[in-house]
């Protein structure tokens, strides 16, 4: 496997012969030039902006000053690729809407703005004259040694050569032994650079782009992902639950119709038998077919709201039902429709498995959060993990940031609550 970064890279045998050595020389170079650009820009803007915002002229040149780490950011996070193969995402938030003030507005409210703007003032104020210093001693002076026998065979004219300006060489063995030690020194400072360069990425990750983060957004996403993969799948429920109902069973109702009819021309005989079995089956198909359209999205689920569906799904249980949910308006679709289908399925379970006399569904819309209650006077024993049809349902719960617990001791009773934060989608009613 590839390394990802140079620490990963300098673990491994071929490190001086890889190109790693020099992607941290690289860093570190356009480092020291990238602070010096900074540096200038940062305080020619603030001079600038500093001595003009007596007649207000130079107030968007201070506003520009304490954007200016989003730039920086930006550029770090790309030299951040020759040194760390794994990308660094900006972490600013998408504005609300477009134009320049909502852009504006957006950032000078986002922590990673003033975050950034930190790191823009130290890498300005600090980090490129360490770069520039890493590169210097750890690259040009082992270098400079390496070369002590050209530059005695060339200026020094083959009688002496400076090293490093500081002492005095005058022989060949003497040139020869220092460029010996600047290949020694070379090869030691090639890991130490990686080591300053590893260093460095770390340092501005962990500034503007940190892992951390990172996973942070990640995670919000994918839940968002998932909230917006549920309200896909409403509706695209909701748009079967229609086609079936304004199409195939208008068509069964028609058949229907016409084989009755069909059905009471025909005389006594063997085709009055046939039509009368083939009106009997298409009675029971419009009865199959009405029965998955209110499986896939009840009709009074979609018009008039949790409230009247479920006491339809009660109206329709087996078991006796007493609803008590109190709700004052409507709450968003994906959550009534949770809801409603942990509903179905729990009083479902009462009529198969309970031999339960009586059952109850109560709850309200409190604090933020719908809280729902089947409760039956069962022999208890239910387990959500025995395959009943509660664990897809508790899925789905979650992916709402809701809650669904059961408790079903042995002998009874049982207990389904189920807790979704939500809010009403008409407050003003």
């Amino acid at each position: 496997m590839h390394p990802r970064n140079v620490w990963q890279a300098m673990s491994r045998p071929g490190f001086l012969l890889s190109s790693w050595p020099w992607r941290s020389v690289l860093y570190l170079l356009t480092g020291a030039a990238a602070g010096i650009a900074a540096l200038v820009g940062i305080v020619t803007v603030a001079v600038i902006g500093g001595a003009l915002a007596v007649v207000l002229v130079g107030l968007p040149l201070l506003v520009c000053v304490a954007l200016a780490g989003i730039p920086v950011a930006s550029m770090e996070r790309r030299r951040l690729a020759l040194i760390d193969l794994d990308p660094a995402t900006d972490q600013h938030r998408t504005p609300s809407a477009p134009g320049l003030w909502a852009w504006l507005r957006t950032r000078l409210r986002e922590q990673a703005t003033w975050r950034e703007l930190g790191y823009a003032l130290l890498f300005a104020g600090l980090l490129w004259p360490v770069d520039a210093l890493v590169v210097t001693v750890g690259l040009l002076f082992p270098v400079s040694m390496v070369a002590t026998p050209l530059l005695m065979a060339t200026i020094g004219g083959g009688d002496e050569a400076k090293v490093l300006k500081q002492w005095t060489v005058t022989t060949w063995p003497g040139a020869f032994g220092v460029a010996v030690l600047g290949l020694v020194l070379l090869v030691l400072c090639a890991y130490a650079l990686g080591l300053a360069g590893g260093a460095r990425a770390e340092l501005t990750r962990l500034l503007i782009a940190s892992r951390e983060a990172d996973l942070d957004a990640k995670v919000t996403e994918l839940a968002s992902s998932r909230v917006r993969l549920v309200d896909a799948f409403e509706a695209e429920r909701r748009r079967i639950e229609r086609d079936l109902h304004d199409g195939a069973q208008q068509r069964l109702v028609a058949l229907t119709m016409t084989l009755g009819l069909a059905r009471l021309d025909a005389p006594p005989g063997p085709l009055a038998d046939q039509l009368a079995k083939a009106h009997e089956e298409a009675g029971k198909a419009l009865e199959e077919l009405r029965e998955l359209i209110h499986g896939i999205h009840p009709k009074v689920l979609a018009d008039y709201g949790l409230e009247a569906a479920v006491a339809d799904a009660a109206d329709r249980s087996v078991v006796p039902v007493d609803v008590g949910l109190e709700l004052p308006g409507r709450l968003p679709e994906a959550v009534e429709a949770a809801a409603y289908f942990v509903v179905c399925e729990a009083l479902a379970n009462v009529a198969k498995h309970s031999g339960a006399s009586r059952a109850e569904v109560s709850g309200g819309h409190r604090d933020g959060r719908l809280v729902l209650e089947v409760h039956d006077d069962g022999g208890g024993g239910a387990n959500a993990a025995d395959g009943s049809g509660l664990t897809g349902l508790a899925d789905r719960v979650s992916v709402l940031d809701g809650r669904l617990a059961l408790s079903s001791p042995p002998g009874g009773p049982t207990l389904l609550r189920v807790e979704i934060p939500c809010e009403r989608t008409d407050p003003c009613a």
